[in-house]
């Protein structure tokens, strides 16, 4: 997998690209990360790439040229070439698997008051890490960059954790997740998850996570195809719920583990 991404500012990655599993999937030659300095296509002697707006206004705007340039250095099959901005539509991790099918992803980080409206004829999709404003694109570019590295084969260690994790195969919270000790200042793992009973596991595992997704995302939940084992789960939360005591195969979680 070979990521291109278009910055003014590529010293940000410097880290970032030497760290962690991403570090390794490089060292590894699984994924690349080309950093194109977006200066080196412009033709001031200053290296200049913004300028102020046509109509006035605060702040200054990335000029279309050497955008533009930079965009057409990349090979042709770089694609799709993705603007990052807050105009774009939430990044997705439907967005991280389709991406990365494919075998180049390259990334434009727009930077202070934007880009000139002329670069989004030269992209193919736009999209933004939600409705907030960063300072540029380029830590959008680092969290698209880590979403789709980890999806590529031999990344991570055990492939089943794309899958089993919030928003894989289904729309769903993952379920949660405990290491030892077993009693933490009175908080104890549940009993189910002790038991070494898989078929016990496999469905408080389930019902968590149905439960969490209903609760915290119901906009996701109401995408789920339920199964017929799933409603009789959620039945069996909706009990538990309900009686004073409960159990720990059927206590509520309270939450999905932060990543």
């Amino acid at each position: 997998m070979r990521f291109h991404v278009l910055t003014v500012f590529p010293e940000i990655f410097d880290s970032f690209l030497d760290a962690s599993l991403l570090g390794k999937a490089i060292k590894a030659g699984r994924v690349e990360v080309r950093l194109v300095q977006v200066r080196d296509f412009t033709k001031s002697r200053h290296r200049t790439t913004d300028d102020a707006p046509y109509g006035g206004g605060a702040g200054m705007v990335m000029l279309v040229e050497p955008i533009v340039r930079a965009l057409e250095s990349l090979p042709g099959e770089a694609r799709p070439r993705v603007l990052l901005s807050p105009r774009g539509k939430p990044f997705s991790q439907g967005d991280a698997r389709r991406w990365a099918v494919g075998n180049e992803l390259a990334l434009v980080c727009g930077r202070y008051e934007g880009v000139d409206e002329r670069v989004r004829g030269y992209v193919d999709e736009e999209v933004s890490l939600g409705d907030f404003v960063l300072a540029g694109g380029e830590v959008a570019a680092m969290a698209i960059v880590e979403a789709v590295c980890r999806l590529v084969p031999e990344v991570l260690g055990n492939e089943a954790s794309a899958v089993e994790e919030s928003f894989g195969a289904e729309a769903l919270l993952e379920f949660p997740q405990y290491s030892r000790p077993s009693a933490f200042r009175g908080a104890r793992v549940p009993d189910v998850l002790l038991s070494g009973d898989h078929e016990r596991i496999r469905r408080w595992r389930r019902r968590s996570s149905l439960e969490l997704t209903r609760r915290l995302r119901p906009d996701l939940f109401e995408s789920v195809a339920l199964t017929d084992e799933d409603r009789a789960l959620l039945a069996e939360s909706d009990d538990a719920a309900k009686s004073p005591k409960g159990d720990d195969a059927a206590k509520s979680p309270k939450g999905d583990q932060a990543r």
